[in-house]
């Protein structure tokens, strides 16, 4: 049977704001139809939240690269990892910047990094190493789910057409603000 990406927990006792939502109906049951039965059996357990979601587009001819990090280094303080699922809105080559992943052996490390600012590009960069990763190739539609203690990047967009992704970003639990009073994005 399947499952519902539909639980509402609090997450305090403070107020309206403190609590968490269920995942939207929309996505639980549009265009990622599936991928919440997966979450519980393979990923995050029996409650799964929506914690960020955005479309990132790369422009035509101009996209720059981003550099190596982990999407868990843009919260400054300790948070239990989520789920990162990367879909692709169009084919991905490495022409058009698609992702490249760095497996945790290659990396050295599956733990969350300090990050610092790249003073040239404003980026966070939590990885030095000369390891280029391996890109990921695959057709429009396609889902590729990572930890977000595991260091990505992609590279810039040299084609004549722009290259779009949509995110979604889930956690076995609401992921509050540094106050703990409130959810940092989403907790949906």
């Amino acid at each position: 049977g399947s499952r519902e990406c539909s639980p509402v927990e609090p997450v305090a006792d403070h107020d309206e704001a403190t609590r968490a939502r269920p995942v939207a109906p929309p996505l639980a049951e549009g265009h990622l139809h599936g991928i919440c039965d997966s979450l519980h059996d393979h990923a995050l357990g029996d409650t799964v939240y929506l914690f960020n979601e955005q479309y990132v587009v790369k422009a035509a001819e101009q996209g720059i690269p981003f550099s190596w990090h982990q999407d868990s280094g843009f919260i400054d303080y300790p948070h239990r990892p989520y789920l990162t699922c990367w879909i692709a809105l169009d084919d991905m080559t490495e022409a058009n910047g698609t992702v490249y992943l760095l497996p945790y052996l290659r990396a050295g490390t599956q733990d969350l990094v300090k990050h610092a600012r790249d003073e040239e590009s404003n980026d966070l960069v939590g990885y030095f190493g000369n390891d280029p990763g391996d890109p990921v190739i695959v057709s429009a539609g396609s889902i590729v789910c990572f930890s977000s203690t595991l260091f990505h990047r992609s590279g810039p967009n040299t084609t004549d057409r722009v290259r779009r992704v949509y995110v979604a970003q889930y956690s076995a639990e609401p992921i509050l603000s540094k106050d703990r009073l409130q959810p940092l994005r989403l907790a949906e």
